[in-house]
């Protein structure tokens, strides 16, 4: 039996989706981040090691990383489903993705967390300027121009066709879906990117991400 060790609001939740897209049996096994810090509690590491989530165990298998997971249950119960045939074009645009999504896209919408708390948290009188006026610097300078770059990017790769890698969902879709949610609750969406919403909206109304959703509990991305 596959065990998803899920943590609430977290890049587990995708997990479960792609489960239910598969329908695959799975088991949930629940952990809650610390309310004051938001980290994961310490018995994540009895799991593995980092004691990060998403992370699955399967037989003898313990699989970290959302890509990783992604390719493991893929390879071993996908039937040639979710992901493009290989040697295609689309193939690539998948792996792409796949990989985008972690190694490109979220690096600033993490940095944008980070740096509005460091902004908007207590902090000693003397220090509220300095500290406040470099995390405004940092975010009109760097942060944000990258996030409106990646958006604009995926505006118009959206633009020529309907998913990310093609015509047709695929486990890519699953993948990009966390870092546009964080983009949609911190970077900011809006009307300007008509086509990033409405992929928003489409796998939102996709009847496997209502049951993970379901599933896994109250999903609010952290802000």
């Amino acid at each position: 039996m596959i065990v998803v060790h899920h943590l609430n609001n977290s890049r587990s939740q995708r997990i479960l989706w792609l489960l239910e897209e598969l329908g695959l049996e799975y088991e949930i096994k629940r952990y809650q981040r610390d309310p004051k810090t938001m980290l994961a509690p310490a018995e994540l590491k009895a799991v593995h090691p980092l004691g990060k989530s998403p992370v699955i165990t399967d037989a003898e298998a313990t699989v970290a990383e959302s890509g990783a997971i992604i390719e493991y249950l893929l390879e071993r119960y996908g039937n040639a489903r979710l992901r493009p045939a290989a040697g295609t074009p689309e193939r690539l645009l998948y792996t792409y993705y796949l990989h985008f999504a972690e190694g490109t896209a979220m690096s600033p919408l993490l940095m944008k967390l980070v740096f509005d708390r460091i902004e908007s948290g207590p902090m000693p009188f003397f220090a509220k300027p300095i500290a406040r006026g470099i995390a405004r610097k940092v975010k009109e300078t760097f942060i944000m121009p990258n996030i409106r770059g990646q958006l604009a990017f995926l505006e118009a790769e959206l633009g020529k066709s309907p998913w990310f890698a093609g015509s047709e969902f695929s486990a890519a879709d699953i993948q990009m879906s966390f870092p546009l949610e964080a983009a949609a609750s911190r970077g900011g969406l809006g009307s300007q990117y008509p086509q990033l919403e409405a992929f928003l909206q489409k796998i939102h109304a996709r009847p496997a991400y209502v049951r993970a959703l379901e599933r896994g509990g109250k999903y609010d991305l952290l802000k």
